[in-house]
C-alpha cells in the first residue's frame, strides 16, 4: 500500500502581513496586486536588510580593510555562497548582475568575444522567449555569421518538441531557452532539451526570471550550462540579477566589461584578470541588492515549495474558471503545466481600456505584448490582459478580479 503525506495549506494570511505594501488602497479601494510576473512585492525582512545595510555598514567591498567594508564585503559573499548553495552550484559560479538581461548580454557578448562560435552554427530559441533572450543573440549572429532557428508553438502555448528535437543538430551551437513564459505562463521541459542540446555538444542558457519566484531550482538536476534570474521577480531589489555559469566554462571565456576588481594587475603593456567571479564583476557592485537578494530567497523557502505551487495553483485554475465563462473572453496559452499567469484577449475591447477600468477597483494587471512581440504576432495578436499571481495572493482576490473585470467588459462594449 502506498502512502500519501497531505500538503499543509499555505498561511497566506500571515504570509500577506509580512508584505507592507498589500494594505495600501488604490484610488480608495485595497490593492490587489496581480502583476507579478512584472516584478514581486517585497516582505519586510528584505526591506529592513536593505535599511540595515545603509544605516549600520554602508561602504565598498573588497578593497577596504577598515571595519565597515570588511562588513560589507562579509555579508556580500556570505549572499553570494548561500545563492551557491541554494542553485546546487559553487560560489565562483555565482556572478551579481543588473538583471536577467545584463546577465544573457554577458554570456553572449563574452562568448561571442572567445571566438565559441563558428560561422554557419546556429542558435536555438523558442517562441515563447522574453525579448531579453532574442535580441543579443540576433546581435551576436549578426556579428558572426550564425543562423538564428525557432522552436515553434503550439495553439495551447507549448513547444512543438518533435521540431524542438529536429532543430537540434551538429550544427546547433547554443540552445537558450526560457524556464517559463511570462506572457503565457508555460513552463517548458528545460531539462530534457537541455539535455538534447548536451548530445550535440551543444551549450545551454537558461531563463530563470520567470522561475525562481514560483519553484525550487537546482542546477545538478537542471544541467544547463548557464542560468539567469532577477531578484525582483523573487521577492527582492530591482537592479540586482544572479547569473549561475559553470566554472570551466566561466574560466575560459574572456570579460564581459574592464574596470575595477575585475583585475588582478593593470599595466599599460597588460591587464592580467582576476579570478572567478570577479572577473566578470567590473567596478562597484550594487553592494545593498546583492546582500538582500539571498535574504529574498531566505524568505521564499521559508515557505514549504509544496504548500506554494498547490496554493498558486488553486489561484490559476480558479482564474481559469472565472475567466472562461466570461462571453467574448479568450484564453492565450492553456499548456498542461503553466505558472500562475492568465493571460487573455477580449472581443471588441482593447486591453490597455481593461487595464484602466481594473486600476480604478485597485486592481493591477499587466497589458501589452509583455516584450513578447513574436509571440503576440504567433497568435494574431498585438497584446494581451495579464493576471499574474504570487503566494500572497487569495482566492477572494481572484474573484475580484474576474466579477470587476466581467463588469468592465460589459461597460466598455
Amino acid at each position: 500500500m502506498t502512502s500519501t503525506t497531505a500538503i499543509s495549506p499555505l498561511h497566506v494570511g500571515h504570509i500577506r502581513s509580512q508584505i507592507p505594501i498589500l494594505s495600501r488602497e488604490i484610488k480608495g479601494k485595497p490593492l490587489v496586486y496581480l502583476d507579478n510576473a512584472a516584478t514581486t512585492q517585497k516582505p519586510q525582512c528584505v526591506v529592513d536588510a536593505l535599511c540595515h545595510y545603509y544605516l549600520q555598514a554602508n561602504a565598498n567591498v573588497h578593497r577596504g580593510i577598515h571595519t565597515l567594508s570588511e562588513e560589507a564585503t562579509h555579508a556580500m559573499e556570505q549572499s553570494r555562497h548561500f545563492l551557491a548553495d541554494y542553485l546546487g552550484a559553487l560560489p565562483e559560479e555565482i556572478i551579481f548582475t543588473k538583471g536577467t538581461t545584463e546577465a544573457i548580454n554577458l554570456v553572449a557578448s563574452s562568448l561571442a568575444k572567445g571566438k565559441w562560435f563558428r560561422p554557419g552554427g546556429q542558435i536555438l530559441l523558442s517562441y515563447l522567449e522574453h525579448h531579453a533572450n532574442i535580441v543579443p543573440w540576433q546581435m551576436v549572429a549578426e556579428q558572426h555569421g550564425l543562423e538564428i532557428k525557432v522552436i515553434p508553438v503550439t495553439d495551447q502555448g507549448e513547444l512543438d518538441l518533435a521540431a524542438c528535437r529536429a532543430l537540434i543538430s551538429p550544427n546547433t551551437q547554443m540552445v537558450a531557452l526560457g524556464h517559463t513564459s511570462n506572457a503565457l505562463g508555460t513552463v517548458n521541459p528545460v531539462r530534457e532539451i537541455v539535455a538534447w542540446a548536451r548530445e550535440v555538444g551543444a551549450l545551454s542558457l537558461v531563463d530563470g526570471a520567470q522561475a525562481m519566484g514560483h519553484t525550487r531550482v537546482n542546477m545538478t538536476q537542471l544541467g544547463a550550462d548557464f542560468f539567469a534570474f532577477s531578484a525582483h521577480k523573487a521577492f527582492g531589489p530591482t537592479g540586482v540579477g544572479v547569473l549561475y555559469g559553470r566554472a570551466n566554462l566561466l574560466d575560459r571565456m574572456p570579460p564581459y566589461q574592464g574596470g575595477g576588481e575585475m583585475i588582478t594587475e593593470v599595466r599599460f603593456e597588460k591587464t592580467t584578470y582576476n579570478t572567478l567571479p570577479f572577473k566578470f564583476e567590473a567596478g562597484t557592485p550594487h553592494i545593498s541588492g546583492n546582500i538582500v537578494a539571498a535574504e529574498a530567497v531566505k524568505w521564499f523557502t521559508a515557505h514549504a515549495p509544496e504548500a506554494v505551487a498547490q496554493h498558486e495553483q488553486q489561484l490559476l485554475q480558479r482564474a481559469t474558471h472565472r475567466l472562461e465563462a466570461i462571453d467574448g473572453l479568450r484564453i492565450i496559452g492553456q499548456a498542461k503545466h503553466k505558472a500562475p499567469v492568465v493571460s487573455f484577449v477580449v472581443e471588441g475591447v482593447h486591453h490597455h481600456d481593461l487595464a484602466i477600468m481594473l486600476d480604478i477597483e485597485g486592481i493591477a494587471v499587466r497589458t501589452g505584448h509583455h516584450c513578447t512581440q513574436p509571440l503576440m504576432e504567433r497568435f494574431g495578436i498585438t497584446g494581451t490582459t495579464r493576471a499574474s499571481f504570487s503566494l500572497y495572493n487569495t482566492l477572494d482576490e481572484v474573484d475580484f478580479f474576474a466579477d470587476m473585470l466581467k463588469r468592465a467588459i460589459n461597460k466598455l462594449r
